[in-house]
């Protein structure tokens, strides 16, 4: 590991003040922090540690997740995909919980090396060829002329970067050498302030790319990588003396159904209703009807979204075929209007909202059940920023939003409406992305 992973790289509008800046930390792609300024006062709305090193003992705290995001069962088996099959192999992450491969094994993505390069530098840069996907294929080799193009046009000069890295054939147990790019973007306002008098301070995009490497071996495999990202509206509200929690939020999730665990939190291949359960979120208060039973405590579930009108930016794997210099998957992502997402997390303390939307099938809800208060937390939400007992977040501190496909989909298709087994073949690129409008509506004292 080398000290540069964990410097932070700032993207940020293009102002003395900017409504929306965040860190990242190449090494596990992590976003440390996420920057808003409202009425002066500026908010970081990851939970985390202060300093950037504190990730390697706080996993999975903001960080990407794969090669397979969620907890499969440890053992080998046969996927197959377009006349192909390969062999799977999850690993067990610890002694303690041998039967279960959790967040891609023991050395996921969370701990993999992610090469920076601005975006900025690569308009004109050569794209994809059909002749095939090498180790050492340039920078922006997973996203057509076009697309770059259009980052161009809509993501301002310092606001944009792309982070790649290699997973070798075999890695944690997965077949193929796959190469993953990642593009992380800053958006302006895009609506003007609504009659409510709510403002549109910008969004944050993540763009997933990934892609078997043409080496000769032809594989499948499966692959389903989310951002495992902590949120906490108030966290930065020292006047406040709940912020340490999120029972105050409100949230929304566009679901009809979650997927069903047994007692180590593996999918039974069923699903659930969520009527006339906690798990319906239509604008509630997170700590309305809080679970204390079950897995964990709290809430640590999948949540499946109702059927969604699907344009080409919702495909979850682009055929090489399709993948011409002039096919543009992200131009409708980035040009979306704000405030239409299938998942809204709000605060009526600091007035700040986000609104989610993704091609993905669904997202895990976590609510940080297993915080015992140890370790560290940010000097921004009042923390010292050191670590040590009773220097770190709480139980129910934060809300977790992982978009991904369902828990081990490849192993329960049934459970994945949209058809989505995430199996990826050698002549598909894998297309994932999340956007977050971030809005904000000065609170009533």
């Amino acid at each position: 590991m080398s000290d540069a992973s964990l410097q932070p790289i700032l993207l940020t509008l293009p102002s003395l003040t900017p409504s929306l800046a965040v860190e990242l930390l190449p090494r596990g792609l992590v976003l440390h922090r996420l920057f808003v300024q409202t009425d002066g006062r500026t908010h970081d709305l990851v939970v985390g540690p202060e300093d950037p090193k504190g990730h390697l003992e706080q996993k999975y705290t903001n960080t990407i997740i794969g090669r397979y995001t969620n907890r499969i069962p440890v053992g080998t088996y046969s996927v197959s995909r377009n006349g192909l099959t390969a062999q799977v192999s999850p690993l067990p992450n610890s002694d303690a919980t041998p039967t279960v491969s959790l967040h891609g094994g023991p050395n996921g993505f969370d701990q993999a090396e992610f090469e920076p390069i601005p975006l900025d530098t690569l308009v004109g840069a050569a794209s994809f060829s059909p002749g095939g996907v090498a180790v050492s294929s340039p920078p922006g080799t997973l996203f057509t002329a076009a697309e770059l193009n259009t980052f161009q046009l809509t993501l301002p000069q310092g606001s944009s970067a792309l982070f790649r890295t290699i997973s070798k054939d075999g890695d944690q147990g997965y077949p193929g050498t796959l190469l993953v790019e990642v593009v992380v973007g800053l958006l302006p306002p895009q609506a003007p302030p609504t009659s409510a008098g709510e403002y549109h301070l910008g969004s944050i995009v993540f763009i997933y790319r990934a892609k078997l490497v043409d080496d000769g071996n032809k594989v499948v495999t499966p692959i389903n990588l989310t951002q495992h990202w902590g949120f906490n509206l108030d966290a930065s509200l020292k006047d406040s003396t709940d912020s340490g929690s999120v029972k105050g939020h409100s949230l929304t999730i566009k679901a009809s159904h979650t997927v069903d665990v047994d007692a180590a939190g593996l999918s039974t291949g069923n699903l659930v209703s969520v009527s006339d359960t906690p798990h319906k979120h239509e604008k509630k208060l997170i700590g309305d009807r809080f679970p204390e039973e079950g897995f964990g405590g709290g809430y640590d579930h999948f949540y499946v979204f109702q059927p969604r009108e699907q344009g080409p930016a919702f495909a979850h794997r682009i055929p090489v075929s399709s993948f011409s210099p002039d096919a543009d998957y992200v131009k409708d992502v980035l040009l979306a209007k704000p405030d239409n997402g299938v998942v809204e997390l709000a605060s009526a303390k600091s007035g700040i909202r986000l609104s989610f939307e993704t091609n993905q099938s669904g997202v895990q809800f976590y609510s940080n059940n297993f915080a015992t208060g140890d370790g560290a937390k940010k000097k921004i939400h009042g923390g010292s920023g050191t670590k040590g007992p009773g220097q770190g977040y709480i139980a129910g501190s934060a809300a977790f939003l992982e978009f991904h496909e369902p828990i081990a989909s490849f192993l329960h298709p049934s459970t994945n409406p949209s058809g989505n087994d995430t199996l990826l073949g050698p002549d598909e690129i894998y297309n994932n992305f999340v956007r977050i409008d971030v809005l904000y509506k000065s609170p009533e004292l």
